[in-house]
């Protein structure tokens, strides 16, 4: 079911919303779709996490992990089944985007399943130069 209003306000997350947003994204790890984050972990992020809310409810959230001057990662991306479809996802990618900018980060990289949004937010497997990521897991998979 869709949200019945569609005015989304994007704002970065503040400790006040720490609690929510833990709880916000316990069914997307629960599905895998994201992994997990204790509470430590969301507090480390505060300054770069970002809420979208619709009618004052959380309805998606993204983090940018910046990791140096080089390279930050877009991280916790999750948009609520029923604001699916509104344009939140590619709000919240513009806000880490726009960060990043800011920041001075040359690049973003973003580990994902979802590759035709991500691509549909201007990402690609290499960049213009012709680099590409490459992963090795050293842990089993859950």
């Amino acid at each position: 079911m869709r949200e019945t209003s569609t005015e989304v306000a994007i704002s970065k997350a503040e400790a006040a919303d720490l609690l929510d947003l833990s709880d916000f994204i316990k069914p997307f790890v629960h599905s895998g779709e994201i992994l997990p984050r204790t509470f430590d972990e969301l507090d480390d992020l505060l300054e770069t996490f970002f809420i979208a809310r619709v009618d004052g409810s959380i309805v998606g959230c993204a983090a940018l992990e910046i990791y140096s001057k080089k390279l930050c990662e877009i991280r916790s991306l999750a948009v609520a089944p029923g604001a699916q479809g509104l344009g939140i996802g590619k709000q919240l990618v513009t806000a880490c985007v726009e960060l990043a900018r800011r920041q001075g980060v040359y690049e973003i990289m973003a580990i994902s399943s979802a590759e035709d949004f991500f691509k549909s937010c201007g990402f690609d497997f290499t960049l213009p130069n012709l680099k590409r990521a490459f992963f090795l897991q050293t842990r089993d998979t859950m």
